[in-house]
């Protein structure tokens, strides 16, 4: 099966009603932001908080090495199997299920189990990015795991994932891996004008360090708040004048005056008869949007199309040449 192919099919487009899933959400956000913590304590600062996301795999999500003394370790969420792989290159080798239990819970066997492993990490233990926050150590009441919908967001993440490479591959500017960041819940790309941008009126130092340059940043984001449902995002920051007005595609995308974000739910776009390509020109007209009226240099940050190598391209061409 062609990628092509995986992506035209209901496995790679599958629904997720928030209503559905909300509790099991929250419960893996709290557990995500555990394990994020962790990376966030002992990995050095890259620049935008780069070395916090997680990245997805064949199977899930994973932290990618963390530096520990003189070797790494690994945390890695299995959705498919519901487990949590914890891997070290000193040979020890770890597993927790991925069940209903609290936050609570799962917080002290993660813990106790890098103790075991011998790995001594002491971490803030309240959770970030989310109203009424609860100590991790003491949260009782996320106690959700529904497998069946962790199954469907990772399926989701894998598809956009796969969408957002590609159109990260169309920038020669300074941009970011695609990756999942576990404050917000969200998979992301960003692109750079390679500008440094004016500070934030009352910013701390989070925000100063991930808006310290120009930034046209999209993604995907399952809800919540007044966002009643799964949706892709895109954003310039900061904001050019006009950029709310800028004619942007599918049709079924818009912008959302409180988030200061172009939106385009993801219903819209699973029931869509071309989903690839709809998302594709959302990502496109939304960067165009903010990287025209802010006036980036784009004939030196963008590829041109011929440039732009694809899969088919490299199956047809460069598998024949001096490779």
């Amino acid at each position: 099966m062609t990628s092509e192919t995986l992506l035209a099919t209901e496995q790679a487009w599958p629904a997720l009603p928030l209503a559905e899933w909300k509790d099991t959400y929250a419960t893996l956000h709290m557990w995500t932001q555990i394990i994020g913590k962790v990376r966030l304590q002992l990995s050095p600062l890259i620049n935008h908080w780069w070395e916090v996301p997680f990245y997805v795999t064949a199977r899930g999500l994973t932290t990618s090495p963390i530096p520990y003394g003189t070797g790494v370790f690994e945390v890695h969420f299995d959705f498919v199997d519901h487990r949590l792989d914890i891997q070290t290159s000193w040979g020890e080798t770890a597993t927790m299920r991925l069940v209903p239990r609290s936050v609570a819970e799962f917080y002290h066997e993660f813990m106790g189990t890098l103790h075991s492993m011998g790995i001594e990490v002491k971490i803030w233990p309240m959770p970030v990015e989310v109203p009424n926050p609860i100590r991790f150590d003491h949260d009782t009441m996320h106690a959700s795991y529904d497998p069946d919908y962790v199954h469907r967001f990772w399926r989701i993440l894998l598809t956009a994932d796969i969408i957002l490479k590609e159109f990260r591959a169309r920038f020669i500017g300074k941009d970011s891996p695609v990756h999942f960041f576990w404050g917000s819940f969200d998979l992301a790309v960003s692109r750079f004008s390679g500008r440094l941008a004016p500070e934030r009126p009352g910013a701390d130092r989070i925000t100063r360090e991930a808006y310290s340059h120009e930034v046209s940043s999209a993604g995907f984001w399952p809800g919540g708040g007044d966002i009643n449902g799964a949706a892709f995002y895109s954003y310039t920051a900061p904001e050019p004048p006009g950029f709310r007005d800028y004619p942007i595609r599918p049709k079924q995308a818009f912008y959302h005056p409180q988030l200061h974000e172009f939106l385009l739910m993801y219903d819209d776009l699973r029931t869509s008869e071309t989903p690839k390509e709809d998302l594709l020109a959302f990502l496109q007209t939304t960067y165009e949007a903010g990287a025209t009226l802010g006036k980036w240099d784009r004939g030196a940050l963008e590829r041109s199309a011929e440039a732009v190598i694809t899969p088919e391209y490299a199956e047809h061409n460069l598998l024949r040449g001096p490779f």
